[in-house]
């Protein structure tokens, strides 16, 4: 069984191929080839853009492969998806494709923009958008550059964010968000009906979750008289349950959990002062809930 597997290519690319190595995969790529390497004998990678994944998935090209929400909408593309992945190219959370005008200008909702031009690589949602608003304007595909548009070649554009700092250079501001999108793994309906390749992906699926619950945190462990223990415990975060274990001093006891990156320097000196000792604090690639 080999599994057909469709990587990203372009801003997601770096990204996807550091969530593979965290959940275990090794991926590795050539500027000459668009098929890279996976040390996995039961997968065969290939990279793809992201607009087009959807649309090979679905005509069976591909088993399966990861793409954002945004580009299976505007395909409309007929497929199943397998797994939410929130991460992307900066945040490791969600983007938003939103519908941006001049800050000098006058348009204050999407109602001002009836007759207008709008720029955006996103046009049959962005369409659709304008069509549950009743507002009709002319919509024109953008090969890129989208935001330098307005006010010359634009009236407004719709445009996909993670920050708005690339709105903002360019002097253009949010008026409403047209969709909120995040990475997927998605599947062809034929392969998924397969069981090995069900199963191939229900593995992909577990290990790429797991490495995505990793993120942001770290593992701690130490050591702690018995004595003390309510004092080290009174330190750790109350939703916290760190697992206790007997030392071979039947006094001493090991203390393991798992905290935000983001505590730790905080959490460390108090433990020391509640008589924690030997604390070790370590990365973590997957966490399997």
């Amino acid at each position: 069984m080999i599994l057909k597997l469709g990587i990203p290519k372009g801003s997601l690319e770096n990204a996807t191929i550091d969530l593979f190595r965290r959940a275990g995969f090794q991926i590795t790529t050539s500027s000459r080839s668009y098929f890279p390497g996976i040390d996995d004998p039961e997968i065969e990678c290939m990279l793809i853009r992201a607009q087009e994944m959807a649309r090979y998935v679905e005509d069976g090209i591909l088993d399966a492969g990861l793409t954002g929400r945004d580009w299976i909408e505007e395909n409309e593309a007929d497929i199943v998806p397998v797994a939410d992945l929130i991460y992307a190219k900066q945040s490791f959370g969600k983007v938003r494709w939103v519908l941006a005008v001049p800050e000098a200008s006058n348009f204050r909702t999407v109602h001002d923009l009836e007759g207008k031009i709008i720029a955006t690589e996103l046009v049959a949602t962005t369409k659709r958008y304008l069509a549950s608003h009743g507002v009709k304007a002319k919509v024109e595909f953008s090969w890129g550059a989208t935001e330098v548009k307005p006010p010359v070649l634009a009236d407004a554009i719709v445009e996909v964010t993670e920050t708005g700092s690339s709105l903002r250079a360019n002097s253009l501001k949010i008026i409403d968000t047209v969709l909120e999108s995040n990475t997927q793994l998605i599947a062809n309906k034929t392969s998924w009906e397969d069981a090995e390749k069900r199963r191939k992906l229900e593995d992909i699926r577990m290990l790429l979750q797991g490495a995505i619950n990793a993120l942001g945190k770290v593992g701690l462990m130490l050591n702690v008289h018995r004595d003390n223990l309510a004092a080290v415990l009174g330190v750790l975060p109350a939703l916290k349950r760190p697992t206790i274990s007997n030392l071979s001093d039947d006094q001493w006891l090991a203390v393991n959990t798992i905290l935000d990156e983001s505590t730790v320097r905080d959490i460390i000196p108090r433990l020391k002062q509640a008589g924690g000792e030997g604390i070790v604090e370590y990365p973590l690639n997957k966490i399997v809930l």
